[in-house]
């Protein structure tokens, strides 16, 4: 089973400029936490853009969905931020049927301390290898189907 892993940005990607004190894009860690995890499952990785989840549009997520569609692949992640995860997953369990597809992110940046993303990582590269077709939201070691999810922002936590 080969994965296929659409790169979108959201806070996992994100790091903490130094010089002006906010968090910002400059390239991906994914690759780099499935090297540190010692992924061994086959998969291929693409970045289909860095963004914050606050400022996608729906082109971006018609993108997004158009990836999933034509990928020879039938078990997809995305990396996405956490602020509109719920967005994107209602588009494409909407549209999507015939393919297991799990979104996750992080609510702390990996390049952190106290990152959650490695976790996150690890837990939705297990998930979609043994998840029906779907679309899910993977984060903090809880599966959600698209349409059974919410984000708490009190409490930082999906439910």
């Amino acid at each position: 089973m080969k994965i296929k892993l659409l790169i979108t940005g959201g806070t996992i990607d994100k790091t903490y400029n130094q010089l002006t004190g906010e968090l910002e894009f400059e390239k991906t860690h994914i690759v780099q936490m499935l090297n540190r995890g010692h992924s061994m499952v086959e998969s291929i990785s693409e970045v289909v853009f860095l963004k914050d989840s606050l400022i996608l549009t729906d082109e971006d997520r018609q993108l997004i969905l158009s990836k999933c569609q034509s990928a020879d692949e039938d078990n997809i992640l995305i990396s996405h931020g956490t602020s509109t995860i719920i967005k994107t997953a209602q588009l494409l369990g909407q549209n999507i049927k015939h393919k297991t597809v799990v979104l996750f992110g992080a609510m702390v940046p990996y390049s952190m301390a106290e990152s959650d993303a490695l976790f996150n990582l690890g837990f939705a590269f297990s998930s979609v290898q043994t998840l029906s077709n779907g679309v899910y939201v993977a984060m903090n070691g809880r599966i959600f189907d698209f349409d059974k999810v919410e984000k708490n922002k009190k409490l930082g936590i999906f439910e």
